[in-house]
């Protein structure tokens, strides 16, 4: 089994997967860049990096892989951890490569170092889409020409046109002066109509025998939030309920977030709408409450 072919597929659906007792793939979305030294415009993409503190096993890489080998949850587990004992074993002494995601090695404070690879973009908006080169676009000065001088102009001349000319300005200045004098009038006439009928109103009293229907408008809800610090699953929901009332009154804003695909319901510290948030808050209840919370992530439609 090539687990790195799963932790691909996912990476595409998913923003956060972890490998149990490993570490976590993360993704963050990059907006198209552009490189002014080469010219060329990059697109959208997901941005992959590499969290060692994410070890608690979530299901979701497990659950993927017992659905494409066509086995059982736990020995889609088992197979898990056979391979992550070999990636540890692996990393001590040279890099781990996975194919299609990047490099793993460790540093000189036994840290593991990823470099991920430039050539997979994650991001399905932007699937199809290319880095495309576009040549510099130099600008040309222009030279203004001079006109030529009036006294030039007025040589060449004939005497009809620049009495077509002057009738031409006078008739424009005749037509000017009627076309004010006519506006003004128009102004005048619609001001006295305006103060009629504005008297009218005034005096109108309206009678509405059939008044109009009232109208009911629909209210979007809100969007659900879709990360969320999980405190545990329980099999019976009145322990989910106690866990609840326990956490509140500690201050945490708990809620029941309902059964999962196992049948066990799932209660959580808090939820966010930001994946930063969630992260530092996971990062605080591990240090204050409990090391076993772990990160839920839901997408929807």
């Amino acid at each position: 089994m090539v687990l790195a072919t799963y932790i691909k597929d996912l990476l595409y659906r998913y923003e956060c997967v972890i490998v149990p007792n490993f570490g976590g793939f993360v993704s963050n979305i990059i907006s198209a860049q552009i490189d002014e030294t080469t010219h060329t415009f990059y697109p959208p993409t997901k941005q992959l990096s590499f969290n060692n503190h994410l070890t608690h096993n979530d299901g979701l890489l497990a659950n993927y892989v017992a659905s494409a080998e066509n086995i059982s949850f736990e020995k889609a587990n088992h197979e898990i951890v056979k391979t992550v004992n070999a990636w540890n074993e692996k990393i001590k002494s040279s890099s781990i490569q996975l194919d299609s995601i990047g490099i793993l090695q460790l540093n000189d404070n036994n840290q593991i170092i990823f470099e991920p690879i430039k050539d997979v973009n994650y991001l399905l908006s932007s699937f199809g889409l290319s880095s495309v080169n576009s040549p510099c676009i130099e600008r040309i000065e222009t030279k203004v020409i001079p006109l030529a001088s009036s006294q030039e102009g007025r040589k060449g001349i004939p005497a009809f046109i620049k009495y077509a000319a002057t009738a031409a300005i006078v008739l424009t200045l005749s037509y000017g002066g009627w076309n004010s004098y006519q506006n003004k009038q128009d102004q005048v006439k619609f001001a006295k109509q305006k103060e009629a009928i504005d008297q009218k109103i005034q005096t109108a009293t309206f009678v509405i025998d059939n008044p109009l229907p009232t109208i009911e408008l629909s209210v979007e809800k809100e969007l659900p939030k879709p990360y969320h610090v999980i405190a545990g699953a329980f099999q019976f929901e009145e322990n989910a309920q106690k866990k609840v009332d326990q956490l509140k009154s500690r201050g945490f804003d708990a809620a029941i977030l309902g059964k999962n695909k196992w049948g066990l319901t799932q209660v959580s510290y808090a939820s966010f709408y930001k994946k930063n948030d969630a992260f530092k808050s996971l990062a605080s209840v591990r240090q204050t409450d409990s090391k076993d919370a772990w990160l839920l992530v839901k997408k929807f439609d």
